[in-house]
């Protein structure tokens, strides 16, 4: 078993944490929240008084951080994890962050003769506390099968997506395709609404014809079809809407400094910034449906 200083410990890193421990890995943790250090360290995890801390005398790094800026401040530097762990330490970024600031810190931890990926998750928190959360990996193909064993404890589907921050590539990729197809998905409810048609009825019948999507028929965001999507809970996350705001600004800056054309997904990003600033940050990302009927309440 490996002994592993993990950062982050909110609302995703927290169980990612709690099932490493599980799979009987050896946690050394940090996070600025002394409540989340205290839960990991009663579920069996050592405390360290600095990220520096943790990264000492360690076999594996994992962090799980808000920001291209945070993981920037905690890799890089005289007193950061790449300085301070051991030559040949692996490093795990689990942060979804944008690709420039990844393939920055993993060629900076590769010149210091550590092996690192990018590993963003998808999978929300219930896929983090089961365990079945999916990575997309980013990094050198030696680095990736090193990781494997420890991702595999804490997802179930890993995806090897290439070369140094293509893992952060193709999850902005695929969160600016589930932004779009949720609001389509809401529109198309709405729609249905003014109609008189049946939220099961639609359900019915798109669920099985060419409007199917991950979005209906595994996050429908109308009561009823689908009894686990958060619009039966009243739209408490799941994923945020600032989650997913902030994925989507990712994907147009990655769009604008490759030169791609994505008019539905800066369309996107818009929406979710007006229910954000009607004060829905926090709620799920499904609940912009309740916007697009011209009620944000």
């Amino acid at each position: 078993m490996a002994r592993i200083g993990f950062l982050g410990l909110g609302n995703m890193g927290g169980p990612m944490a709690r099932n490493l421990l599980k799979a009987g890995h050896s946690l050394k943790v940090f996070d600025l929240s002394a409540a989340a250090v205290e839960k990991a360290t009663s579920a069996g995890a050592t405390a360290a008084a600095k990220p520096a801390d943790a990264a000492r005398d360690v076999d594996v790094i994992v962090t799980m951080l808000p920001a291209g800026a945070h993981v920037r401040s905690v890799y890089l530097g005289d007193d950061g994890l790449i300085a301070t762990a051991a030559k040949g330490t692996l490093m795990i970024d689990c942060s979804t962050i944008d690709v420039a600031t990844a393939r920055e810190v993993i060629a900076a931890a590769t010149a210091a003769g550590h092996g690192m990926i990018d590993a963003p998750v998808s999978g929300g928190v219930g896929g983090a506390e089961a365990g079945t959360l999916t990575f997309m990996v980013g990094g050198a193909d030696e680095a990736f099968e090193r990781a494997k064993p420890f991702l595999e404890a804490m997802g179930k589907n890993i995806v090897h997506a290439g070369g140094a921050g293509n893992g952060q590539a193709a999850k902005i990729c695929n969160n600016m395709l589930l932004g779009i197809s949720m609001i389509g998905t809401c529109e198309a409810f709405a729609l249905a609404e003014k109609l008189g048609l049946d939220h099961q009825k639609l359900f019915d019948i798109s669920a099985k014809a060419s409007g199917q999507c991950w979005s209906l028929t595994t996050y429908c965001p109308v009561p009823g079809p689908v009894p686990t999507s958060p619009a039966n809970r009243d739209y408490q996350p799941g994923f945020a809407v600032s989650m997913m705001l902030k994925d989507l600004r990712l994907a147009q800056e990655a769009a604008a400094k490759a030169g791609a054309s994505t008019p539905l997904g800066a369309e996107a990003a818009a929406l979710y910034e007006a229910y954000e600033n009607a004060g829905h940050g926090g709620a799920d990302f499904s609940g912009i449906i309740r916007m697009l009927r011209g009620n944000a309440e």
